[in-house]
């Protein structure tokens, strides 16, 4: 009876560890700090308040001009975007940071995520780019 109990109790333990998979802490607003090249990100447009929120499955923001905003789903470390919305202002001072930003976010691609602390970064697919935030 007591190694049936201690087999049950240790396949117990086992179910519920591989059921309570971690899911990154990506709720509030994370500050854009740079983006790009993952080997040599640009920084972030100084003097442009440039952030996104992430909650319950939905993501908005600004990365420059326009605001944005849709839907995304964690799985582990990935996170997937899909119909993200953008409204259509042309700015030149900030267009090349928006372009760079909202063009890694591509639909229904899954991208490598790591949160440290207060640092998230977002990495492309193919690990070429990058999109660095920080946690306001």
């Amino acid at each position: 009876m007591n190694k049936i109990h201690l087999l049950l109790t240790a396949l117990f333990l086992l179910a519920l560890a591989a059921c309570s998979s971690t899911k990154p802490d990506l709720g509030g607003e994370w500050q854009l700090v740079s983006y790009g090249d993952a080997s040599n990100p640009t920084p972030a447009l100084p003097d442009v308040d440039a952030a996104i929120t992430f909650e319950n499955g939905q993501m908005s923001g600004n990365v420059g001009c326009n605001g944005f905003g849709g839907e995304y789903k964690l799985n582990g470390d990935q996170i997937t975007f899909g119909g993200i919305m953008s409204t259509m202002m042309f700015c030149e001072e900030t267009s090349a940071q928006e372009q760079g930003v909202l063009g890694a976010f591509s639909d229904g691609v899954a991208l490598q995520i790591q949160v440290n602390g207060d640092s998230l970064t977002i990495t492309a697919a193919d690990s070429a780019s990058v999109v660095n935030l920080a946690r306001k």
